[in-house]
């Protein structure tokens, strides 16, 4: 047996409900197999009227959302993106300023890189350069902002 190779099981649902969604990330406890600094995973499970409480700004991570099933819609400076179909998916990179809307009941996996702190919503407001409210193309501000 080698004793550098660790294999972890688990459900994407009940794991992903102890923390927030992420199931991967540099914010695991270094002891799990599943902390990461390279790579953030999250099993996001959103109900229909569901969104982003602000919007993330100044991104430093590349970022990969599949839709499982649902439908989502991801708000982009002067463009709107709908996932309408299991695995439609959407890919931006550092620099895009984001923020998303569950338009059903939504099942999304999403892929961020690198994994690096200070982009949790409830983190304490001297972070606002990176969770400013941002208005959507529509115009609109993110509830809760």
């Amino acid at each position: 047996m080698n004793d550098d190779l660790t294999i972890y099981t688990g459900k994407a649902a009940p794991d992903a409900a102890a923390d927030r969604g992420w199931l991967l990330g540099h914010f695991k406890d270094p002891a799990d197999p599943r902390h990461s600094e390279d790579v953030e995973i999250k099993w996001g499970v959103h109900p229909k009227g569901d969104e982003r409480e602000r919007w993330a700004t100044a991104e430093q991570r590349t970022a990969l959302l599949v839709l499982i099933s649902g439908r989502f819609r991801l708000e982009f400076p002067g463009r709107t993106v709908v996932l309408a179909e299991q695995g439609d998916y959407v890919l931006w990179g550092r620099g895009v300023d984001h923020s998303w809307y569950a338009e059903e009941d939504a099942v999304v996996l999403t892929v961020r890189w690198p994994s690096i702190p200070g982009y949790r919503v409830d983190e304490p407001e001297e972070r606002t350069d990176a969770l400013s409210p941002q208005p959507s193309a529509s115009g609109r501000t993110p509830a809760g902002t």
